[in-house]
């Protein structure tokens, strides 16, 4: 599903500021795996995560998505692909504008836009019992802006929005690192539910080593540019929260 073949990533190549960020990765992420990535700051999560989305070119190496070349497409053109929930939940939505047109805008996030009605009965009643699943209370609330709703509330609206256009890959960008504990909770478990109800192909980085424990099927922890762990499989559903910490200590 993701490819990525001896990839590496230099910024301010030739200066005293050089920053070697990926050093030759190669990485296969598999169609339905959710992939959790930990590592110190400064190990390398955020930039492969910004190379897969396309807000990063790669200095050397090869990008593949279902086996198409997309190492020199934009964000936008691999938005086809690739739905995103960044750490800041005023990112993933527009302030000025109603939830329920929010949700539109997702709709038809990589449609070709013409003149048609936006929202009509049915589109309503289908946010709404989305929506619902939350449990808090804003299916009735469709037309309040989101402007004036909390960062949990605007991001796990961000997880719904992500699946309302076709999206096979979910990228996760610490999606709960600005939340208080209950928020993030629902945020975790919703986007958990969205990968297997839809089965997505997901990436999470996170700092939070209970949910790295918790969710995903493979774990791999980077440091200074490269994966020094791939935990997969079997032995990420025995992989012990203490065995995690001991990574480390």
């Amino acid at each position: 599903m993701i490819e990525l073949q001896h990839v590496s990533k230099t910024f301010n190549k030739g200066r005293a500021t050089e920053v070697n960020a990926l050093n030759d990765i190669n990485l296969l992420v598999k169609k339905g795996e959710y992939l959790v990535i930990v590592g110190a700051n400064g190990s390398g999560k955020s930039t492969l995560l910004n190379i897969i989305a396309g807000n990063i070119k790669v200095s050397a190496g090869e990008i593949k998505i279902e086996g198409e070349d997309v190492h020199n497409y934009a964000d936008y053109q691999r938005s086809k692909w690739i739905a995103r929930v960044f750490q800041n939940p005023l990112s993933g939505t527009a302030s000025g504008l109603s939830i329920i047109d929010n949700f539109r805008l997702s709709a038809i996030r990589t449609q070709g836009k013409n003149l048609t009605i936006g929202v009509n009965a049915s589109f309503t009643k289908q946010v709404k019992e989305k929506i619902a699943t939350l449990e808090m209370g804003l299916e009735d609330k469709l037309n309040q802006q989101m402007g004036t709703l909390s960062g949990g509330q605007r991001q796990a609206l961000t997880l719904l929005m992500s699946v309302m256009d076709d999206c096979r890959i979910l990228l996760l960008d610490e999606p709960t690192a600005a939340l208080d504990p209950r928020s993030a909770n629902i945020v975790m478990q919703t986007a958990d539910k969205l990968v297997k109800d839809f089965g997505l192909t997901a990436v999470l980085i996170t700092h939070n080593l209970k949910d790295a424990y918790t969710y995903g099927n493979r774990v791999i922890q980077m440091a200074d540019g490269k994966i020094i762990r791939d935990v997969a499989g079997e032995n990420k559903l025995t992989l012990s929260q203490a065995e995690l910490f001991e990574w480390f200590s």
